[in-house]
């Protein structure tokens, strides 16, 4: 490692980013005769071409393959050991934060978290990403992610550290005109009813789903729907009911008067709300000062969804 040049680690990650040097160069602002040197060191330190020319441009190698993960996660380091202060002070901080939040999760966690950054960190920013749990471990991972709010299973291992913050359950939604909305709902009601359902990239729902299938309960999904924002207005010029994380059933039934509450006629599963993040963030000083933040203001004591 003495003879590594590790002023040569950037243009390795951009070569496997670009995969062509006048790009890699434009990217490192540097000269296209400059990225090329760069290669020819790197080549003759690993004892492989890392990179070659098909007919797709320029290909790694297996060699450089390898070295990539490495690489990267070394600049990631570097570049917040050198931009973040030990110290964060949100009051002057202009950071972006980065949230993997569901659509259920932004109507849970962003208003609240909004209205205490106008306070504390008033010129920070605050982003909403919504990707499957592959790309939410890896941004995690990364550093483009810095915490996942809700209901995430699959962050689990070693590598990631997880807080639960409080629990939540399911309610029915129907308009308020619909002619089972004047009595409690029963089994086979619910059963027999045309339903709405909601097929959506946050995880949730498949806990109701798997519920229902392992009691060997069938309901007609008149709608499958990948989105919850449709659903007041398809309920409220249907029949149908539909069956959601109370979160999201006590903002519509807030927000649009056509629409009601009704229990569910059986007993159904609870989730936990968690916030995750990655072990190599553990320490840093920005990400302890956004957790700490969501743990202060969602919690068992503070949940604002009635029970």
């Amino acid at each position: 490692m003495s003879e590594l040049d590790l002023n040569l680690i950037p243009y390795l990650v951009a070569l496997e980013e670009t995969r062509n040097v006048s790009r890699a160069g434009a990217r490192l602002g540097v000269s296209q005769p400059r990225v090329s040197a760069a290669l020819a060191k790197l080549r003759e330190y690993f004892g492989d071409p890392l990179f070659v020319r098909t007919s797709r441009g320029m290909e790694p190698t297996p060699r450089a393959l390898a070295l990539i993960p490495a690489a990267r996660d070394a600049l990631v380091q570097i570049e917040r050991g050198l931009s973040s202060a030990v110290d964060f002070d949100p009051a002057t901080s202009t950071h972006t934060f980065s949230i993997a939040l569901s659509d259920v999760g932004e109507i849970v966690f962003l208003p609240r978290l909004l209205q205490e950054f106008a306070l504390r960190a008033p010129n920070a920013n605050l982003r909403s990403v919504s990707l499957p749990h592959v790309d939410v471990e890896r941004g995690l991972e990364g550093g483009s992610i810095d915490l996942a709010l809700g209901y995430f299973p699959d962050l689990g291992g070693t590598n990631f550290f997880q807080q639960r913050l409080f629990t939540h359950r399911f309610i029915c939604l129907m308009r308020r005109s619909h002619p089972l909305a004047a009595h409690p709902l029963t089994l086979e009601q619910f059963l027999s009813c045309g339903h709405a359902v909601v097929r959506a990239d946050g995880r949730s729902q498949e806990v109701l789903e798997k519920h229902l299938a392992k009691a060997r309960l069938y309901r007609r999904a008149v709608l499958e729907t990948p989105h919850f924002m449709s659903l007041p207005f398809i309920l409220s010029r249907t029949d149908l009911i539909a069956t959601v994380p109370h979160a999201i059933g006590y903002a519509y039934a807030a927000e649009h008067a056509s629409i009601v509450l009704v229990e569910p006629p059986l007993s159904l599963p609870r989730f936990n709300l968690r916030q995750h993040w990655h072990r190599k963030f553990h320490n840093d000083a920005r990400t302890v000062w956004l957790r700490s933040l969501v743990a202060e203001l969602f919690n068992d004591a503070l949940d604002e969804w009635p029970k």
